[in-house]
């Protein structure tokens, strides 16, 4: 069993940045792959950027590409996302998410345990 938690949402203008930061709970963290994905209202959840479970391989959606970072500290069993240059269009609820076994896709129902996740609010 995973726990995960999210913090760093917030409220932010276009143009400006966030860290967000997703803690796991149990002794296993470093076995899974990790990702972010993100619900806008009214909108379906997508793949935002994942990362494996050593930080060895990233991945990350068109639309952030360049502008996010996903990182892990498999140390202190947390996952990262950078995120700057946020434009509107970013706002969303930002989940975490950990799977065993991923596919490059990162499907959201090939994760295996999610956050309860938190809001950013990008004002332009």
């Amino acid at each position: 069993q995973v726990q995960l938690v999210e913090s760093g949402g917030g409220l932010v203008q276009a143009g400006g940045s966030l860290r967000l930061s997703c803690a796991a709970s149990g002794r296993t963290f470093s076995s899974y792959a990790m990702a972010w994905f993100r619900q806008a209202p009214g909108k379906e959840r997508d793949f935002v950027a994942g990362i494996s479970w050593n930080g060895g391989r990233t991945y990350y959606a068109d639309s952030v590409k360049g502008r996010f970072t996903i990182s892990r500290d498999n140390a202190k069993n947390t996952v990262y996302l950078q995120m700057n240059s946020l434009h509107s269009e970013d706002t969303a609820v930002y989940y975490c998410a950990a799977a065993r076994v991923y596919d490059s896709r990162w499907f959201p129902g090939d994760m295996d345990y999610w956050g309860k996740g938190t809001l950013v609010t990008v004002s332009s």
